[in-house]
């Protein structure tokens, strides 16, 4: 062979070795498997992130006063790099039903926790089941809440398809951890030696939130080479209100301001927006608790960037409930009010998730199952009831034959009768309960929740509209609110409303 012409054949084998190559590397890319990153808060107020309080005006968004605000850079790049859902509720704002439903796509009622501190059914499907069996590593740290009222209780016995739970309790708030020879344990102790929610000593190893944020970068570290999925149920912002050194000393508990609904009158409210006797709104520690939870999103962002596989993984940032913090002079959670039902959901995945969108559709933590198993190519259980929102997701437009309604209720023990239930839209939210009158909140005419709109003519028809669709829910998920007498006469002459 000549040599101009071996140089010529060489070459454009060459050229066709390197075409191959790249044909088989973005195949291969393709191909790949997603990781799937969740980091869940505790009661967690969606107006201590920067983010979301950029969705808001001023006044409802620097609701303790502008003094009282630290800044979530971590947290707010997911939505930068991602996508930030205004419109996220819990299917029950209260703990143990929100998860069990965020893990299984179930509504509380189905799942066998329709209130704190039951254990999940045993026949529930999760997420972390099918991705197991589809050659995922799946693992969990942090609190856990389905497994009865069994406190810390390390590594339950029933995983749920979260393989590695060394690192899972089923609940408390425990403020420091640390590890032993016979696994983790509370570090706090009193003098008898038992566990204590005490955060004194507590430094960047052993607090609840830097410790567990450490097994999941640990795990990372170990499943970097193959798809993964794991979950981090960070404890706090969740009472107790402590934090430890430094995040203790950066804002003043003097600068807090009043909620603007924090003086409201109990006089002509419904019974699950009564004033509690006591309120807090002080909000140095929480913002503290929120300021160290950012940090440490920080540093596990860092670790997927240093391995390169960021852009490989689902990131998920989200919370089971939310925190009213003084507004309504109420605390805590359990109602359907924005403060205690609307949680954070962001997620980044740049494959497939167009960076700084905004989603304003209404979704639910029933929805999660269903939308991130088809956004991942994972065959459903066929057992969800939440709806598939991944094109959503991934292109901003509805499917077709969407609703843009989702449900509500309140905890309460299984198969009771007596609690609220609500249909939620964008703009609206039904309340339906068995102490009291209809309640219609039009959160643009209102979005301090303080008017009851039922009876306003111009919303005759959203009310006729929202009565029907709670039927609906009631009859397709056997929710036995929708059966208690006062709530079906409601109905009824909501469906027929005649003025």
């Amino acid at each position: 062979m000549k040599r101009r012409t071996f140089v010529k054949t060489s070459i454009t084998a060459a050229a066709s070795a390197t075409v191959l190559e790249n044909l088989i590397s973005v195949e291969k890319e393709s191909s790949k498997k997603p990781n799937l990153l969740i980091i869940q808060c505790d009661e967690l107020n969606f107006r201590t992130i920067g983010s979301y309080r950029d969705t808001l005006p001023d006044e409802q968004a620097f609701m303790w006063g502008k003094k009282m605000v630290v800044e979530t850079p971590h947290i707010d790049s997911l939505a930068a790099e991602g996508t930030l859902c205004t419109k996220f509720y819990a299917a029950t704002p209260v703990c143990s039903p929100s998860r069990s439903s965020f893990i299984s796509g179930c509504f509380p009622q189905n799942t066998g926790v329709p209130k704190n501190d039951l254990p999940i059914e045993d026949s529930i499907v999760t997420f972390a089941h099918l991705l197991g069996d589809a050659g995922y590593a799946t693992g969990y740290a942090g609190k856990w809440h389905l497994d009865g009222d069994g406190k810390p209780q390390w590594d339950p016995r029933r995983d749920f398809g979260f393989g590695d739970n060394r690192y899972m309790f089923n609940r408390g708030h425990w403020k420091q951890f640390e590890d032993t020879e016979n696994g983790p344990r509370i570090k706090a102790r009193d003098g008898k030696g038992r566990p204590t929610y005490s955060v004194e000593g507590a430094d960047e190893e052993s607090f609840a939130t830097d410790w567990l944020s450490n097994k999941a970068i640990d795990f990372i570290e170990e499943h970097k080479s193959e798809p993964f999925c794991y979950m981090l149920a960070i404890p706090d912002p969740h009472g107790p209100d402590t934090v430890r050194v430094p995040y203790d000393t950066m804002l003043d508990d003097s600068d807090s301001e009043m909620p603007r609904t924090f003086d409201k009158s109990a006089k002509d409210v419904p019974s699950w927006a009564e004033p509690a006797d006591k309120c807090n709104y002080k909000m140095a520690a929480y913002l503290g608790m929120m300021k160290c939870i950012d940090d440490n999103v920080g540093r596990i962002l860092g670790t997927l960037r240093e391995r390169n596989i960021i852009d490989d993984t689902i990131v998920i940032f989200t919370a089971d409930h939310g925190d009213l913090r003084g507004e309504h002079h109420r605390q805590n959670k359990g109602v359907p009010l924005e403060a205690s039902a609307k949680v954070p959901f962001i997620i980044r995945y740049p494959k497939k998730i167009a960076a700084a969108r905004r989603i304003d559709n209404v979704l639910n933590t029933v929805d999660f199952q269903s939308t991130i198993l088809s956004m991942m190519g994972i065959k459903k259980s066929g057992n969800e009831e939440g709806r598939d929102a991944s094109q959503i997701l991934t292109t901003g437009s509805v499917p077709k034959g969407w609703s843009d309604v989702t449900f509500m209720r309140s905890t309460g023990a299984i198969g009771a009768t007596n609690g609220w239930v609500a249909a939620v839209t964008p703009r609206h939210k039904l309340i339906l309960s068995d102490k009291d009158e209809p309640w219609l909140l039009d959160l643009d005419e209102d979005p301090d929740e303080l008017t009851n709109f039922v009876h306003d003519e111009k919303q005759r028809e959203t009310a006729r509209n929202l009565a029907k669709e709670i039927e609906a829910y009631g009859k397709r998920h056997n929710d036995p609110y929708t059966t208690n007498a006062k709530i079906r006469k409601a109905l009824e002459e909501l469906a027929g409303y005649t003025g």
